[in-house]
């Protein structure tokens, strides 16, 4: 049991140091050796672990993908209707983005160019579920005449998306203050007046104390 803790935690320290590589150096220019340096542990172990760089990459991505299930899944169990979903969904991201290596690199592995094979392709997962929470929002009824789903998640994947690249040089992009200002502009325009009071641009208390 020991060396299966020792083990599991060598395989996580190579994950987050492939992660920091991958976020500084990009996949093509990141080395096996400096990821294994940054690990804290020997080439040896490293390829113990993993047997190549796409490997690691693909670790990452499975990592920062979990870490995408799971915001759907909690604001899913908040049981609020669909836009403050995705408006939750939306502020749980950002802050995962900003303060987590993994979750970010991931992100880049997965979209940036040059585009490797194989690759999980995780801004095409969000824009996935941001269409289909968008859809939910249209069979309630709750969004502005003259709104559909496919216009509302064109405009939110798009902003949200470039949220995540500009955070990369500045982190004031992913912030909660400017997702604020982004929902507070596009409510009024989404969302349909019977709803639109009871909708907070800053995420709701739950569902940041569910992502805590």
């Amino acid at each position: 049991m020991v060396k299966q803790e020792r083990a599991a935690r060598t395989r996580q320290s190579l994950v987050r140091a492939a992660a920091e590589v991958f976020a500084r150096d990009g996949f093509v220019l990141a080395s096996l050796t400096s990821i294994s340096k940054r690990a804290g542990v020997s080439n040896g172990a490293l390829h113990f672990h993993f047997a190549s760089k796409q490997d690691l990459a693909r670790a990452v991505e499975d990592e920062a993908a979990a870490v995408l299930r799971a915001i759907g899944a909690s604001v899913q169990a908040g049981g609020s209707r669909a836009l403050q979903r995705l408006i939750d969904a939306t502020h749980a991201l950002m802050e995962h983005l900003e303060q987590d290596v993994v979750v970010r690199a991931g992100f880049e592995l997965g979209s940036g160019p040059p585009r490797r094979d194989g690759a999980a392709d995780l801004r095409g997962q969000w824009q996935g579920w941001v269409e289909e929470v968008l859809k939910d929002a249209e069979r309630e009824g709750i969004l502005a005449p003259g709104v559909s789903a496919a216009d509302a998640a064109v405009t939110v994947v798009a902003a949200t998306v470039g949220f995540e690249q500009l955070g990369a040089e500045d982190p004031v992009w992913m912030s909660a203050r400017t997702l604020v200002q982004f929902w507070d502009l596009l409510l009024p325009r989404l969302a349909s007046a019977d709803v639109l009071d009871g909708l907070e641009p800053g995420g709701t208390p739950a569902a940041a104390s569910r992502q805590g």
